[in-house]
């Protein structure tokens, strides 16, 4: 590839450079990171861990993962291009480094040479372009597809590199490969054979009961000695949060996650617990379909805006892991957090003012809730029936089955319980959830300006400009979308204290879902 009219520059920005904004995007660079330094930890053992998540219908298929069980799975038996440090940098792992254009519209990353599948197959470049292909394309059905809908083509170059040119420029691409969906698969018959199994990331998967349990053991031909640390692994799908709880306090599992804000004080004075609190993008929200009766109306939106209490709801349910939210997802550990944004008070008066601007005098709706949602979901909604009655809204709370929650109620009920656990950059959650058509809309919003403003923003190498679009498009999501976002919650997650790890990444819960490779025993 000859690159001597793309200029880069020798060290490539991170994402903490990026976010002490100290960095110019003129003529991205190769980067030259490297993994997290090696910490003292010995190998051996089998962890058991117990997660508040998974399903009876999840499949491998990566398009499809869906809960923190899922993803976990995803982190621990499949490899990726890049990945997300503990710090909140973009990191090599398959690709070993990348250079772009100087309108970051062209991408050439240089593909690890050595890698193999647990198969014992050999990392070759047409696994990770088919990879890619299997999120792109009008036949996908990849949650992903938005994050990698600017991609409009990929080629390889030699026998280790794959070109990827976009749309428009995208300043922030490599960490678009830091997604959960975007595994890197063997391919078969220019497809990815995701029915085999099979993964290069530091565990093989050796029994996958869904919504059940899955088990791994660790890949002695990983490319890196750094990481993969447990002879096996065990995890467990325990929705149920007392039994999850117990199992822990029993020894018969290692960590949870998704505890009981409640009594974690207690938990953590427990002998040989340890709890962690980790504040990052994770948010917990109501959806209402903006496309259905009485929500497609904004002024019914404003009202529920108006009508929660979100104070009561960050001191009741989150007991000071976390902060207030203001509707929109870019909270406080966002680069283009806008703190200007004026804060979206509980007032009832403001609430009934919006009622009748939608020509009502009062209002009733359902709102459909499970633990599995967020913990404390229920109580939630709770709390928010209490509050909206002042402002003449009856919010029928729903409470409905832990089990198939994700695929029964999440994007089908018109006003129902979420969670999410963030996402690197603006892009990309404003593309996963916001972006008008994307498969996880959960809001099915359409907004033009926004829409305009995503495609934009995603180009715009220039910061201050770049920094002015997010700051609008985070009012159009406040003041006309459908979520209603009363808090920003910290990841807590408790763990054995015969567990070692270094910090905890923020990207999302559980040392960023990577604590199979990251952790430990002492």
């Amino acid at each position: 590839m000859n690159t001597s009219s793309n200029p880069t520059l020798k060290h490539g920005p991170t994402r903490r450079t990026v976010l002490a904004g100290g960095v110019a995007l003129t003529g991205l660079a190769a980067t030259g990171l490297g993994m997290q330094p090696a910490r003292a930890q010995k190998r051996g053992g089998t962890i058991r861990v117990a997660k508040g998540h998974g399903q009876s219908n999840d499949t491998l298929d990566p398009g499809t993962f869906i809960n923190g069980f899922t993803v976990a799975l995803s982190y621990g038996m499949h490899g990726f291009l890049t990945g997300v440090g503990t710090d909140g940098s973009v990191e090599p792992s398959l690709a070993e480094s990348w250079e772009a254009s100087p309108d970051a519209k062209s991408w050439s990353f240089k593909i690890r040479k050595g890698v193999v599948f647990h198969s014992g197959k050999p990392l070759t470049l047409e696994d990770v372009v088919v990879s890619i292909n299997h999120h792109r394309g009008e036949d996908t059905t990849s949650a992903a597809a938005p994050i990698v809908a600017g991609i409009t083509g990929i080629r390889t170059e030699g026998d280790d590199t794959v070109i990827f040119d976009l749309e428009s420029g995208n300043a922030d691409f490599p960490f678009v490969f830091t997604d959960y969906h975007l595994a890197i698969l063997p391919a078969k018959d220019g497809k990815v054979d995701w029915q085999a199994k099979d993964g290069c990331g530091p565990y093989k998967l050796v029994e996958f009961n869904p919504g059940v349990v899955a088990r791994f053991e660790r890949h002695t031909e990983d490319w890196t000695d750094e990481r993969g640390f447990f002879e096996a692994v065990e995890m467990l799908s325990i929705v149920d949060l007392n039994a999850r709880t117990t199992a822990l306090v029993s020894g018969d599992v290692h960590s949870i996650d998704k505890l009981d804000l409640k009594t974690v004080g207690l938990l953590g004075r427990k002998p040989g617990i340890e709890i962690n609190s980790v504040a990052g993008p994770q948010y917990y929200t109501f959806a209402a379909h903006t496309n259905t009766a009485p929500f497609d109306d904004v002024n019914v939106r404003m009202a529920l805006k108006h009508s929660i209490n979100r104070e009561e709801i960050v001191d009741k349910i989150l007991f000071g892991h976390g902060t207030v939210g203001n509707d929109n997802p870019i909270g406080p550990s966002y680069r283009f957090h806008n703190p200007d944004l004026p804060q979206i008070e509980f007032d009832p008066d403001k609430a009934k003012f919006y009622l009748k601007e939608a020509g009502l005098d009062s209002l009733s709706v359902r709102l459909s809730a499970a633990d599995a949602a967020f913990p404390g979901a229920v109580d939630t909604a709770v709390l928010y029936q209490n509050s909206a009655k002042s402002a003449g809204i009856t919010i029928d709370v729903n409470r409905v089955p832990n089990d198939g929650y994700w695929a029964d109620i999440w994007l089908k009920d018109p006003f129902c319980a979420v969670y999410w656990g963030g996402r690197p950059t603006e892009d990309q959650i404003f593309s996963t959830a916001y972006a008008d058509g994307a498969a996880w809309n959960e809001t099915k919003w359409s907004n033009d300006r926004f829409n305009e403003l995503l495609v934009s923003a995603r180009a715009e190498l220039d910061e201050d400009k770049r920094r002015a679009m997010y700051y609008e498009m985070q009012e159009l999501v406040t003041m006309d979308g459908g979520s209603i976002l009363p808090m920003f919650a910290n990841f807590v997650f408790a763990n054995s204290d015969k567990i070692v790890h270094g910090d905890m990444a923020s990207n999302y819960d559980v040392d960023g879902e990577r604590w199979m490779e990251r952790w430990s025993f002492a």
